[in-house]
């Protein structure tokens, strides 16, 4: 289920390499939990709120955007990313 979002600051958009990158290492858990409410069908609100710590009522097109560009990322870390993580 859905925790309180991380105390780790979280960019707007996150920011693409085809390597990892600072951001993604600070922010794994927060990719992960992203992953996981997902599966779990949780909304993309309450995503947005209760782990990227977006207000939705408020903020409804910055919450939109961070929201599918970190799920972006999410997913390219377990497909990709995740070889350079484990590398070393």
């Amino acid at each position: 289920m859905l925790q309180p979002k991380s105390s780790t600051p979280i960019a707007d958009e996150v920011h693409w390499s085809d390597s990892l990158t600072a951001y993604d290492k600070a922010h794994f858990t927060t990719y992960m939990r992203l992953l996981d409410a997902s599966a779990d069908n949780a909304s993309d609100e309450d995503m947005a709120q209760l782990i990227l710590g977006i207000d939705v009522t408020r903020e409804p097109e910055r919450a939109r955007k961070a929201l599918r560009s970190h799920v972006d990322r999410a997913n390219w870390m377990v497909t990709t990313g995740y070889e350079e993580l484990f590398a070393g």
